[in-house]
């Protein structure tokens, strides 16, 4: 599907002016009478299948995920969000807090810092409750507020006024225990330093101790690896007819800007052209006027999503993941998933069907042979009948295994 045209109407949601139309795709086996085979293919979605990174920095990526339906896109995206493992503060024990923070609210906050620590190096905790240093990650944070010396009269800034006058992530202290300073390389921190936890006072101060462990998002969103993990369809505008001179501009501006380009042809008149239909909105404001009417088409391609959305995928991320590793943890998940669900169909299979798990054992030469065989038999017998095609049948069997 994703080698067609654009143009191609089955690949086509269309717009109308009060509703949406061809929602479902129609590309079914035998719905299309005279067509090739449109039965899924293992070998024509490998063709069709396509990723296009479009933009990459050190916090998000954007890219096209061509030729899926629908359906998995929104299982990578779901995934993305509750499925891949992260690192965050599960345990605080607080010795002293007199911040104006509650307790249980300063255990919330930094319960959602992220923290720079690759999940595959750390196991999921122990069903028994016992922590060790495979699973757990200790950090402390012991910070006191004090006023300082020789600050000019008349001061307000506060924090000219105070040493600590905010508590902030990068106050969190990693304490290695067992291997961990050999096995992670780098002390473990927050990957951004400057989220503000409580603001203090002098007199006040905080000492607590926090235990990391892995988790997923379906868990909680603090182990969600994401900040936001969307897609949509890719929006295709096709102008049917020419647009009048004197209506280009009002045309461009029924557009998301830089959709419409305006130009003068060769004969200085103006025209307009899609200049690049991926950042449109679909508003569908054109369709609103009706000196437009059937001059344009608005659509968009039902397996051509935006991964910010034209089959198109953004992913913003707040873990230590890169975010071109993060597609590629989903992937596995995903895999992982698949794997579950064949095993658990063939395992019903075995319990209600067992001889067709028998007859798969079978190679398959030896499967045709044997049906061979069969048809064989079957036709001697429709064409000696009775008790003498019978007795041929017992007569000719060794000759056919043989």
């Amino acid at each position: 599907m994703a080698n067609r045209s654009l143009d191609d109407p089955r690949r086509q949601v269309k717009l109308g002016t009060e509703r949406v139309y061809d929602v479902s795709n129609t590309e079914f086996p035998h719905n299309y009478p005279g067509e090739p085979d449109l039965a899924w293919d293992i070998n024509r979605f490998r063709q069709g299948l396509k990723v296009q990174v479009q933009r990459l920095s050190h916090r998000s990526v954007e890219f096209d995920l061509i030729g899926v339906d629908a359906s998995i896109a929104n299982a990578f995206r779901r995934i993305l969000i509750a499925e891949v493992p992260t690192v965050a503060i599960e345990s605080v024990y607080v010795w002293n807090n007199t911040s104006v923070v509650h307790d249980e609210v300063f255990a919330q906050r930094l319960g959602l810092v992220p923290l720079d620590v690759d999940p595959a190096l750390m196991s999921f905790p122990a069903l028994d409750g016992n922590s060790t240093d495979r699973d757990t990650l200790v950090f402390r944070l012991n910070v006191k507020c004090e006023r300082r010396k020789g600050v000019a009269k008349g001061e307000t800034d506060p924090e000219k006024l105070y040493e600590n006058s905010n508590v902030l992530s990068g106050h969190l202290v990693w304490v290695p225990n067992g291997e961990q300073a050999e096995i992670f390389g780098r002390p473990v921190k927050p990957t951004n330093e400057n989220i503000l936890l409580a603001k203090l006072r002098p007199g006040q101060e905080v000492t607590m101790e926090m235990h990391a462990i892995k988790g997923r998002g379906s868990e909680h969103a603090k182990w969600s690896p994401v900040g936001t993990a969307s897609y949509r369809l890719l929006p295709h505008i096709k102008i049917d007819k020419s647009i009048p001179p004197e209506l280009c501009d009002k045309f461009a501006s029924c557009f998301s800007p830089g959709v419409i380009a305006v130009e003068r042809n060769a004969n200085g008149e103006k025209t307009v052209r899609v200049a690049d239909a991926r950042p449109d909105t679909m508003s569908r404001e054109v369709l609103r006027h009706p000196e437009f009417e059937g001059m344009v088409s608005l659509s968009r391609i039902r397996d051509f999503f935006l991964c910010k959305f034209l089959h198109f995928l953004k992913i913003e991320t707040e873990s230590a993941y890169a975010p071109e590793r993060l597609f590629e943890e989903s992937v596995k998940v995903f895999r992982q998933k698949v794997s579950a669900v064949k095993k658990a169909a063939m395992a019903l299979e075995a319990e209600f069907h067992p001889h067709m798990v028998e007859e798969r054992k079978i190679p398959p030469e030896a499967r045709n042979r044997d049906t061979s065989s069969a048809q064989k038999r079957q036709h001697r017998s429709k064409r000696g009948g009775g008790a003498r095609s019978a007795a041929a049948a017992v007569v000719d069997d060794p000759m056919d295994e043989s």
